[in-house]
């Protein structure tokens, strides 16, 4: 017991450092430049590829904050698979709202990939006039200066692939504050902390602008269309193609308002599984620097205690209340007392951290696969013990229609 309890202790200790340059390195990132070089750059026309599949919360107030950019000249495609997705109505309604922008719908059944969401994006990208894209995800809520704000970062030649920090935003359910409390804790820290102090630039698909010859210079969208993790692979080739990569500290919302608690753990566990396959052993470093979940070992292995309670709480109010100071940094509408539940978040988060280790089969939208290195994705087969779960669900599915 004493032995576990110190072990535990040390590491809760290096978790909370960990976490606290984390902080340091998110205030860094938000913090505006001395120089403002957008004065004088150039804004040249952009392609903003929006791929659509099913109404995403809050998904109107989100596409027509696209149409109203404070931007000289850019395009939006909304891209689809078919007229009945229920999302092709309101991409019309938004049309119809701005008869004077370049406004386009592109439906075409693309399914040569096995990523749904890149399969969505090359018609879109084919379809595209401009020579800067930017594919941006369908929940994702900006404000009107959001492409003159990245846009300036592609006057520098020496860039490849702009990204921004995103926050999650409108919770009203469990599930949807479990997910953005980790959006505004975990995600915003380890994306700043890894840029800062490791120079390793992480790209978050919300938001990329690249120009089309660096993307192609890598071997395009079609490169990353059997892939999970399309935007870190397409992020760490132009990263290697000596092109940089620029985390903006332009704040872009995530919107999740309605997601069950079944939907957050079902990401999660995809999550888990693709960053085991792409990180490899550096995987473990995120159940060493899970605090909370560290923290709590010793109280599940030897009981309650003083030392034991002391070191769960004593974690949790610390994890508590960086997240809090986080959200405020980063302007998230939370109530305070929605923080209490950050540390029972990072416990479930740690759990699922297992699950890569006993599994390399996920679901998403609809389809099952098997992931290999580097998020590369295989057909699933229907049968097999792990599958039947998701039979189950879709006998149920099936009787309740």
């Amino acid at each position: 017991m004493n032995i576990l309890f110190w072990v535990c202790t040390g590491l809760t200790a290096a978790g909370l450092t960990i976490f606290l340059l984390q902080i340091i390195a998110v205030r860094k990132m938000l913090t505006p430049p001395q120089e403002e070089p957008s004065c004088g750059a150039n804004f040249p026309p952009i392609s903003v590829l929006k791929p659509l599949k099913g109404i995403d919360d809050n998904l109107y107030d989100n596409l027509d904050s696209f149409c109203r950019q404070s931007y000289p000249a850019y395009e939006v495609i909304f891209s689809l698979q078919d007229h009945n997705d229920p999302a092709y109505k309101l991409a019309c309604k938004i049309k119809e709202k701005y008869p004077d922008r370049e406004i386009r719908i592109v439906i075409e059944p693309y399914t040569r990939g096995m990523n749904p969401k890149v399969n969505n994006l090359i018609p879109a990208y084919q379809a595209s006039r401009y020579d800067i894209i930017l594919i941006s995800d369908s929940n994702v809520l900006v404000g009107p200066d959001y492409l003159r704000s990245i846009g300036r970062h592609l006057s520098d030649p020496s860039v490849g692939l702009v990204t921004n920090l995103i926050r999650g935003t409108g919770a009203r359910t469990l599930g949807s504050l479990f997910e953005n409390l980790h959006l505004n804790s975990f995600i915003v820290g380890s994306v700043c902390f890894l840029d800062r102090y490791l120079r390793m630039p992480c790209v978050i698909g919300k938001s990329m602008l690249m120009r089309k010859k660096d993307l192609e210079a890598i071997g395009g969208l079609e490169s990353v269309k059997n892939v999970l993790a399309e935007d870190f692979i397409i992020g760490r080739e132009v990263h290697r193609s000596g092109k940089r990569v620029v985390v903006s500290g332009y704040l872009i919302n995530n919107v999740n308002q309605y997601w069950g608690l079944s939907r957050f753990l079902n990401r999660h566990t995809r999550w888990a599984k693709l960053r085991w396959k792409i990180g490899g052993a550096r995987y473990v470093s995120e159940i060493l620097t899970n605090a909370v979940f560290i923290s709590c070992l010793p109280l599940l292995v030897a009981g309650p205690s003083t030392a034991t309670v002391a070191l769960a709480c004593a974690a949790a109010s610390v994890k508590a209340a960086g997240d809090r100071h986080l959200g405020i940094r980063t302007g998230t509408v939370m109530r305070a007392p929605a923080y209490l539940l950050a540390p029972l978040k990072d416990i479930l988060i740690g759990l699922l951290w297992f699950v890569p280790l006993l599994s390399d089969r996920v679901a998403w939208r609809g389809n099952r696969y098997r992931i290999d290195r580097d998020s590369r994705l295989a057909p699933a087969p229907e049968n097999g013990l792990w599958s039947l779960p998701y039979r189950i669900a879709d006998a149920i599915r099936e009787r309740s229609v």
